[in-house]
């Protein structure tokens, strides 16, 4: 999936990651400012970011598709939680559909970018293969997510080296690991543990998840049997619209539920767990989590499929840590040993701001962590700059979309007035809070490395799409917060 283009130098604006984001935010561009020239610079050579990078199986979205997909392209698909090459391909069919994947620059790896005051330009610096290329800009949008492609949380176990038996990482599956009537343990209870176990268990002769807490785990239809009907009698646009309506209102309604009534939140999930085990597996202590509901995300099992795997004997949960492993597994700090052919870590992500990029503000190094985040997707300070960022608490898409939108609405604006900069300066009253208000051990663990937010509007991120729908495409883009410069 890789279109040649010539080569452009000096753009209008320069978008950083031709995955979801990257290419949503391309056709926000190209559709609300069609006289930009712009540029998609990948690090990789293939569109699709995380659905490109990642290939572990039975990868999947964590929530619902018809939220997660693009609002101007319907989803087709039957599943309302869609398959990870489902999503590629969806993801690669927009872009050929609309011209995009010809702005692609394959092969760009964004070091650095300089902003000069002087010039109004960014000068943004790529690793091209042995090379350093350079490019100009008047506008720098980073759609590269907010965690490390090269990295991932990989705790040192004592004794690793010694397992006879093979240790993958998600984040780099090996394409000929075959669990064939193989022993799996799987490290980690998150949203890839999760996800992962039942589509091992298909073929393995038995997995067994570790975990040292459990996580909330909620359930859902692969099919989502309204939107059969809606598309069904409707044109697919309205009823893509409509289902996303739907699921908005649902998701966020689910979300405000748990954080205003934890008690009975915890009650309602841990009954749904309860009455799709049986008594096959103990809800507590392997899925009564000490933590209150949202304190970190929720994961999502559609067809309630792990609990399936459990319930008919084809994986099996313990909860406890790992003192150190041993020829045959691992050895548990309550000193019982787990025996396995394979160990997976599902052990977490590793956190990183706008994709690792140096950025700099007239010769001076920007200090991401000191920055404050405009409206979820500007930093102050920084000029003529978006780092585009997902909900927390539901679809990624839903918020990336909005931050395209604005960031077009923005350049539009600037165009029409003759303004040339546009820098977000929080006032002296502004407090600070972390950006992602979770307690999962990634943030806990990273949270330092990214910007934080306010306490007060526009520097709040309110993780409520209807109110940001409002702010981001209606709002006024010179609200006092946003000094524009001629």
């Amino acid at each position: 999936m890789r279109s040649k283009a010539s080569p452009v130098t000096d753009v209008d604006v320069i978008i950083i990651g031709a995955g979801l984001s990257g290419i949503g935010a391309a056709y926000r561009l190209q559709t609300g400012m069609p006289r930009l020239r712009y540029a998609v610079l990948e690090a990789t050579n293939a569109i699709g970011g995380t659905w490109s990078l990642f290939r572990y199986p039975g990868i999947r979205s964590d929530s619902d598709v018809y939220t997660f997909a693009f609002p101007f392209k319907p989803w087709r698909g039957k599943s309302s939680i869609a398959a990870g090459q489902e999503i590629l391909e969806y993801i690669r069919a927009t872009a050929a559909e609309h011209g995009i994947d010809r702005h692609v620059r394959f092969g760009h790896r964004v070091i650095s970018a300089d902003w000069s005051s002087s010039e109004n330009r960014w000068r943004v610096v790529a690793e091209v293969g042995s090379e350093r290329r350079e490019l100009r800009c008047r506008f720098l949008y980073a759609c590269s997510g907010y965690y490390s492609y090269d990295k991932a949380h990989a705790p040192l176990f004592d004794g690793a080296d010694r397992f006879r038996g093979h240790i993958a990482h998600p984040q780099w599956w090996p394409a000929d690991l075959d669990v064939t009537g193989k022993r799996v343990l799987v490290v980690g209870s998150g949203a890839t543990a999760i996800t992962l176990i039942p589509a091992l268990a298909e073929k393995a002769a038995h997995v067994t998840m570790l975990q040292r807490s459990p996580t909330y785990v909620a359930t859902l239809p692969s099919r989502d049997v309204v939107a059969d009907v809606l598309r069904a009698v409707l044109p697919l646009q309205l009823a893509h619209h409509l289902v996303r309506i739907k699921n908005v209102l649902i998701t966020l309604g689910i979300y405000l539920f748990c954080r205003a009534y934890p008690t009975a939140a915890r009650r309602w999930l841990t009954d749904n767990v309860r009455s799709h085990l049986g008594k096959s597996v103990a809800v507590d202590p392997h899925f009564a989590p000490r933590y209150a509901p949202w304190d970190q995300r929720l994961c999502l099992a559609p067809d309630a499929d792990i609990f399936v795997a459990l319930r008919e004997g084809k994986a099996s949960v313990v909860t406890d840590t790992i003192a150190r492993f041993s020829e045959t597994g691992v050895v548990l700090a309550s000193g019982a040993e787990l025996e396995a052919d394979i160990v997976v870590t599902a052990t977490g992500l590793e956190l990183l701001a706008v994709g690792g990029v140096q950025l700099r503000v007239d010769g001076q190094t920007t200090d991401i962590p000191s920055t404050l985040v405009y409206k979820g997707c500007m930093l102050s300070g920084v000029p003529n700059f978006a780092w585009c960022v997902g909900y927390i608490n539901a679809s990624w898409g839903l918020r990336a979309d909005l931050a395209s939108r604005y960031v077009a609405r923005l350049l539009d604006f600037m165009e029409r007035y003759g303004y040339v900069r546009a820098t977000p300066r929080p006032g002296a009253s502004v407090e600070t809070r972390p950006v992602l208000d979770l307690s999962a051990g990634y943030i806990q663990r990273g949270g330092h490395r990214l910007p934080k937010q306010g306490n007060e509007e526009p520097w709040m991120l309110r993780q409520n799409y209807l109110f940001d729908y409002g702010t981001m495409v209606f709002g006024r883009i010179d609200d006092g917060a946003l000094e524009l410069g001629v």
